[in-house]
C-alpha cells in the first residue's frame, strides 16, 4: 500500500485507511472481547500495510495501548507505525471526570509510553476538553512534550469550533477528531473549512454512523443497543436513512463495491479528510475495510453522493 497522505504540516504520513483500535482491548466499551483477537486485529492491520493505528487511554481503561505495544514489540514494525492515541479521562472516586490541566497532560504521555512499550508517541490528542483549562495552554503543555521529542504531533478531539481555535491560537494543532458523516454534517459549517484553511487533518469518528452507512442494515431491523435511542435509527428518519443508502448501492454494485467501501472513499475527497480510522472487532474485517482504497469515484459521482445525503 504506497498511498500515504501528510497529517497536518507535520512530517507524518499515514495510509488514508488506518486502523480504530477502540474494539482492541476496550472492554469497558464492548462486550465478550478477546485480547488474542484483539492483538490479531493489530498484527493484520499491520501485515496489510496499514501504518496509522488509533487508540486511547479510555479503550480499556488502558488494555487497548498495552496489547498494542506488545504487537509493535512482537512484530519489530514500532518504527514504521503511527501510532496516535488520546488523554483527557480520570477517575475521582469512582467518577469519569475530564482534565486538560499540564500536569495532567504530561503524566498521561509518560504512562501511555509505559504502556506502549516506545519512548515516543507519533500524534496524541487531547480526547476531550475539560471546563476549566485555557484549551490554548493545554496545546502548550503538549507543544513542550514536542519540543521534548515525547511527542511528534498535536491533536485535539471533540473541540468544537471555538474550542478549536483558541487550542490552535499559536498553530501548534495539528490533527482535529471529531464527529462526522454523511447522516451528520455540521462539520462541514465552520469546522471542515477551518481545518482546510489552517492545515489541520481532520479524522473523522464515526464515519459509517453506527452501522447506518455500511448497507448492512434493513428497514426491520431491531436495535437493543444505544442505537435504539438514537435519532438516526428512528421511525421514518431511519428509513429514509435506508434509501440514501439504498441509492448509494446502486453507485457501488456498479463498480462492484460494497456501500461502506463507497462512503469512506467519497470521506477521502473532502479538503482536510487525510486519514480515515474505522474500527474492526475480528481480523478479517481490517481486510474489509483496505477495500475502500480500491474505489475510484468520478467527480459526478462524488457531487452525486453528495446530493444524496443533502436531500
Amino acid at each position: 500500500m504506497a498511498e500515504q497522505n501528510r497529517i497536518g504540516k507535520t512530517d507524518l504520513r499515514v495510509t488514508p485507511i488506518g486502523l480504530g483500535a477502540n474494539a482492541v482491548g476496550g472492554h469497558n466499551l464492548f462486550p465478550n472481547l478477546n485480547d488474542e483477537t484483539g492483538r490479531d486485529v493489530v498484527r493484520t492491520a499491520l501485515h496489510n500495510g496499514i501504518n496509522f493505528i488509533d487508540t486511547a487511554f479510555i479503550y480499556g481503561p488502558e488494555r487497548s495501548e498495552e496489547l498494542i505495544g506488545e504487537v509493535l514489540k512482537e512484530t519489530g514494525l514500532r518504527q514504521q507505525t503511527v501510532i496516535a492515541t488520546k488523554a483527557a479521562h480520570k477517575f475521582v472516586d469512582g467518577a469519569v471526570v475530564k482534565d486538560n490541566s499540564p500536569a495532567f497532560l504530561k503524566a498521561s504521555v509518560d504512562q501511555a509510553l509505559k504502556r506502549l512499550q516506545t519512548d515516543y508517541i507519533d500524534l496524541f490528542y487531547i480526547h476531550f476538553p475539560d471546563e476549566d483549562t485555557p484549551k490554548d495552554e493545554a496545546v502548550g503543555a503538549l507543544k513542550e512534550l514536542k519540543d521534548a521529542g515525547k511527542i511528534r504531533a498535536i491533536g485535539v478531539s471533540n473541540f468544537n469550533i471555538s474550542q478549536l481555535q483558541e487550542a490552535n491560537k499559536d498553530g501548534y494543532v495539528d490533527a482535529l477528531q471529531s464527529e462526522y458523516n454523511l447522516l451528520r454534517r455540521g462539520a462541514e459549517q465552520d469546522t471542515l473549512p477551518y481545518t482546510a484553511e489552517h492545515q489541520i487533518s481532520f479524522i473523522p469518528y464515526f464515519p459509517l454512523a453506527s452501522g447506518l452507512l455500511s448497507g448492512a442494515y434493513t428497514a426491520d431491523q431491531q436495535f437493543a443497543d444505544g442505537r435504539a435511542r438514537n435519532p438516526l435509527f428512528q421511525g421514518d428518519a431511519y428509513l429514509r436513512n435506508l434509501e440514501k443508502v439504498e441509492r448509494v448501492r446502486e453507485i457501488a454494485s456498479a463498480k462492484n463495491a460494497e456501500v461502506s467501501h463507497v462512503i469512506l472513499a467519497w470521506y477521502l475527497t473532502r479538503d482536510s479528510i487525510d486519514a480515515l480510522i474505522p474500527g474492526a472487532k475480528r481480523p478479517d474485517q481490517v481486510a474489509t475495510n483496505l477495500k475502500a482504497l480500491q474505489v475510484r469515484l468520478t467527480p459526478e459521482e462524488v457531487e452525486q453522493i453528495d446530493r444524496i445525503f443533502k436531500l
